[in-house]
């Protein structure tokens, strides 16, 4: 069949709107008809270079929320009609690590960059080449292809631009307070960066009881929007921060700091170690460059201090748990999700919407496929 994808031909690059081929699912697959998809920074990582897939051209998108219209022979965790969320993790269940329930490290982890499916072959093609797809997934695409493991059957009173932002965004903010940071009732937490996944550590930080959640983020925008959605306060610069949680510990630090910038350097790690107290916990959630190394901490501090500093992966939960618990709570009231969609486009305005996110517009943009497949 034929699908409108958004494709990177080279990198850096931008987003080339087209046609592609795209064939059916295979034993174990699952075609899905994509409702709707988050632009997530981690996929302007590829188109800026930041991280590269393993061949091009590629084909973006893994945070995304459609409906399940066909199944390869040997699928039993989908049907079609099935409403569903994708997990850029396609996670096997049987490795050591999912047996373990760290799901969210499955050594299938690998094939993120990768683009085939797990079999090793591709479901897309464009003139004559095989198109990666981002986690085996990729949800820039009105129809695709993907293992039945990464698809995760969620309730149907769920609007799909709002599922589509609990593939990526919302578990991954939400898990590095509750789960990476280890935060306990009467934490001081500093949040640096409140855009898409950092605005979710804010929620997952005073869910947990967090006495003071502090974010960080120069944008005025963002600075107000966590201020309603959890934030006890809101400054524009990390020193502010660790004055103000210092105040608040008699000069101790803060017990956590977890870092959601667009874009981490080293030196935001050190500026983020430098607010914490001793035996606190820096958790980082952001994605670099590939080739970045070194973080300026005193080596000393580290050790006498008991510091820790803690990569977080999709919030170290498991997809399989983590998104209908996500549902659950929003639908309850507990987690604010629909203040987060700040803009849906087209498709074809893909490029446009990630101009709008290095200016600092949205929180989250939303691609949406409603009309395209309602015509």
């Amino acid at each position: 069949m034929k699908t409108t994808a958004a494709l990177l031909w080279d990198t850096p690059g931008t987003w080339d709107v087209r046609e592609v081929d795209l064939d059916p699912p295979k034993a174990g697959e699952v075609l899905v008809k994509i409702m709707a998809t988050g632009l997530c920074h981690s996929d302007d990582h590829f188109a800026q270079g930041d991280i590269p897939f393993h061949s091009y051209p590629a084909c973006g998108g893994h945070e995304g929320a459609g409906i399940v219209e066909a199944v390869g022979p040997g699928v039993t965790r989908v049907a079609p009609g099935d409403h569903i969320v994708t997990s850029f993790i396609p996670a096997c269940g049987r490795c050591r690590n999912c047996v373990t329930g760290r799901q969210n490290i499955c050594v299938n982890g690998a094939l993120i960059t990768v683009g085939t499916q797990l079999d090793g072959t591709f479901r897309m093609h464009a003139d004559g080449h095989g198109v990666a797809q981002n986690a085996c997934i990729s949800t820039f695409s009105e129809w695709t292809v993907m293992p039945e493991v990464s698809a995760t059957p969620i309730r149907r009173d769920v609007p799909f631009e709002v599922a589509a932002i609990v593939g990526c965004a919302v578990p991954t903010g939400w898990g590095s307070a509750v789960r990476a940071a280890g935060i306990v009732p009467g934490d001081v937490v500093i949040v640096m960066g409140v855009g898409g996944i950092g605005i979710n550590a804010v929620q997952g930080a005073r869910h947990v009881g967090a006495h003071r959640v502090i974010a960080v983020d120069p944008v005025e925008s963002k600075r107000e929007l966590a201020l309603k959605l959890g934030a006890t306060d809101a400054v524009a610069h990390i020193a502010e921060a660790d004055e103000l949680a210092r105040s608040l510990t008699n000069g101790q630090g803060a017990d956590q700091a977890i870092v959601c910038v667009g874009v981490v350097t080293g030196e935001h790690v050190g500026e983020a170690y430098a607010t914490i107290k001793t035996g606190g916990t820096v958790v980082l959630v952001s994605a670099a460059n590939h080739q970045l190394t070194g973080i300026p901490v005193p080596l000393l501090d580290l050790a006498l201090h008991e510091k820790r500093i803690q990569g977080a992966l999709y919030g170290m939960g498991g997809p399989a748990r983590e998104i209908p618990l996500l549902l659950d709570l929003y639908k309850a009231g507990s987690l604010k999700l629909d203040e987060l969609v700040t803009r849906t486009y087209d498709i074809e305005q893909i490029n446009e919407a990630y101009a709008d996110m290095h200016r600092g517009l949205n929180v989250r943009g939303v691609v949406s496929f409603a009309e395209r497949h309602r015509g």
